[in-house]
């Protein structure tokens, strides 16, 4: 088996495999900022990242995504209770929960419904809380490397709500009151190999390969693996994590 093939070729299981996980810390602010911890929600959950550290501190978790196949094909999310809903229309009391989490997703539905669908379920003080990442940092020949591969290579394959990720969620301006998070961040160790199982999850290199029939991360790898060295070494990788955060039931000026 060629060392392509070896790198690339089996996708399928990548997302779970290779997409970082959010750092314990983050859920213990969470849990110690929400004025109880009986029920947490985290909607557009997807394959679970945010929902199992939640069970930590939740007497009761719940995780619903508008996809029912993505909740059959999430890992093992044993203790959480899943279902499929849209992120504007919850089956779900008035009041009802001390904490809703988004992670990675808000910027697909960001709407006056979203938000007011946040002031009808939360507990009066509940938190809302969604973050996002973008792009990892290495080091500086790194980066250059990435930056460059996604922004021109890939500039033209991102889907258009991906410019609110970019912008740390400046871009979003929820109807209720800013609360400020901690500078939190996923940190990680990670060889060549990891780093191109992960970039093979993002949607616009897939998006490219079905445009113009050709992998682009075959291509890359020259590149990095000259800015990597020895690809068997461990680097340090880190994804600042950007927050919008607040208070959705407390009346605001």
């Amino acid at each position: 088996m060629s060392e392509i093939t070896r790198l690339f070729g089996n996708r399928a299981d990548a997302y779970a495999s290779f997409r970082p996980q959010y750092p314990d810390s983050l859920f213990t602010w969470l849990a110690a900022n929400s004025p109880g911890q009986e029920r947490a929600l985290d909607i557009a959950c997807g394959n679970g990242q945010a929902s199992r550290p939640l069970l930590q501190h939740f007497n009761q978790v719940l995780a619903c995504d508008g996809s029912p196949e993505q909740l059959r094909a999430a890992p093992d999310l044993q203790g959480v209770d899943c279902f499929a809903a849209d992120a504007s229309a919850q089956p779900l009391a008035d009041a009802s929960l001390d904490l809703i989490v988004v992670a990675q997703a808000l910027h697909w539905f960001a709407t006056p419904a979203f938000f007011a669908e946040t002031r009808r379920l939360l507990r009066p003080d509940g938190l809302f809380c969604a973050w996002c990442y973008s792009l990892l940092r290495i080091d500086a020949a790194l980066d250059a490397v990435l930056d460059d591969f996604y922004w021109n290579t890939l500039g033209g394959y991102w889907p258009s709500g991906r410019a609110s990720v970019d912008a740390g969620y400046r871009d979003i301006q929820p109807p209720f009151t800013r609360i400020q998070v901690p500078a939190f961040a996923i940190e990680l160790e990670w060889d060549l190999q990891q780093l191109l199982g992960y970039l093979g999850t993002w949607s616009a290199v897939q998006k490219l390969e079905q445009a113009s029939g050709r992998d682009p991360l075959p291509e890359l790898l020259p590149r990095l693996r000259q800015a990597w060295g020895d690809g068997q070494q461990k680097r340090f990788v880190r994804w600042p994590l950007h927050f919008l955060a607040g208070l959705p039931t407390r009346p605001h000026s």
